[in-house]
């Protein structure tokens, strides 16, 4: 019987620095190397990661690696040399003319995963690009028996990357093992077994919710469990980009922001760049970091994955991510979002009927 691995738990908001903590512990693989991403560029940050994998392939380590094949745009030939040195390498989903054409290309593999020789796990918000290297993320690195676990979620996201009726082929939605939950979700209106864990942990709220999210338009039943928990004296702090990557984003979600402020929930912006992180932690006692963003495109349309636990020095990482993003956040003005011109309003109504696809 393997012996079991003493836990270790480091939590990267830093992109550059996970970014060489992850190439570092892939040069030291020796068995195998498994890589799911949404984004995979070709620019200085791809190109190492796949140069790194290549060598590895040439080694004798098994790599798959399974990109989307909507958020990854590459050349034909980017991975032909690590496909002809034996690695597998498999787009998920690629686009297709269906009849109802974008309503199933919208259905992205969001996930981030990185699982190595049954030892070391990456889980969080992190693409593979330089695009993103002055971001704020969030990226666990797990090395414990748990990798087991993700190695085992992992294959059957490779051995289903190409299937678009998917309920009936998930037969583990989450697993629980050593104080961890991880939870993962396929499309679907109705079953949202992520969105559904987090209500849960807002309603069980008794102090303060922290949520850090790069997006945030939260549906009906989300807004609610946030206003109920501020309304019972929970302090509730969302932490979103003042300025994000997506434009229409940053209009449609000026919508909600009166009325939540209005219901008791602190809005605050983090101003030096894009937050890109993606996490929750309740009463500093239970935490969730992973791929979703607090919106309706993950929760309705997007393959996401989460870990949910209890671990304390996990809780104390974050704690201190946390208050570091404060440092360098401001508050929602009140007063200001009462005074937006009128063709700012008429765009929020625009987009208002798109919320569901931003």
């Amino acid at each position: 019987m393997p012996e079991k691995l003493a836990p270790e738990y480091m939590l990267f908001d830093d992109p550059l620095k996970f970014y060489n903590a992850m190439l570092n512990d892939i040069e030291n693989a020796c068995n195998y190397i498994y890589l799911e991403t949404y984004r995979f560029n070709n620019d200085s940050i791809g190109i190492k990661f796949k140069d790194a994998l290549t060598r590895k392939s040439r080694e004798g380590v098994e790599i798959k690696l399974l990109v989307d094949s909507w958020g990854t745009s590459l050349p034909s030939n980017f991975f032909s040399e690590l496909i002809k040195k034996g690695g597998e390498v498999r787009y998920f989903q690629k686009l297709k003319f269906f009849w109802d054409f974008f309503t199933k290309n919208h259905r992205r593999n969001h996930r981030k995963l990185l699982i190595i020789d049954d030892k070391i796990s990456y889980i969080g918000s992190a693409n593979l690009t330089d695009y993103s290297l002055n971001w704020r993320e969030s990226m666990l690195r797990i090395k414990s028996d748990l990798t087991s676990s993700f190695k085992k979620v992992f294959l059957q996201h490779f051995k289903i990357y190409n299937k678009y009726v998917l309920e009936k082929l998930i037969n583990i939605y989450k697993i629980t093992k050593d104080n961890y939950e991880i939870i993962r979700d396929v499309p679907s209106l109705t079953k949202q077994r992520i969105r559904k864990r987090f209500i849960e942990l807002i309603k069980n709220a008794k102090n303060e919710i922290v949520i850090e999210t790069p997006y945030f338009l939260p549906g009906f039943l989300v807004r609610k469990a946030l206003s109920d928990a501020a309304k019972r004296g929970v302090d509730v702090k969302v932490i979103m980009p003042k300025h994000s990557d997506v434009g229409l984003i940053n209009i449609l979600r000026n919508r909600y922001l009166g009325p939540l402020h209005k219901n008791g929930i602190k809005i605050i912006f983090y101003v030096p760049h894009n937050l890109h992180a993606k996490m929750m932690m309740v009463d500093k006692d239970v935490f969730s970091i992973g791929s979703p963003n607090f919106d309706y495109r993950s929760f309705r349309y997007q393959h996401e994955i989460v870990v949910v636990s209890q671990e304390k020095n996990v809780l104390d990482q974050i704690d201190k991510h946390i208050k570091e993003t404060l440092s360098n956040s401001e508050e929602f003005n009140y007063e200001i979002w009462l005074r937006r011109s009128a063709i700012q309003k008429f765009f929020e109504w625009i987009l208002l009927p798109f919320r569901h696809l931003l």
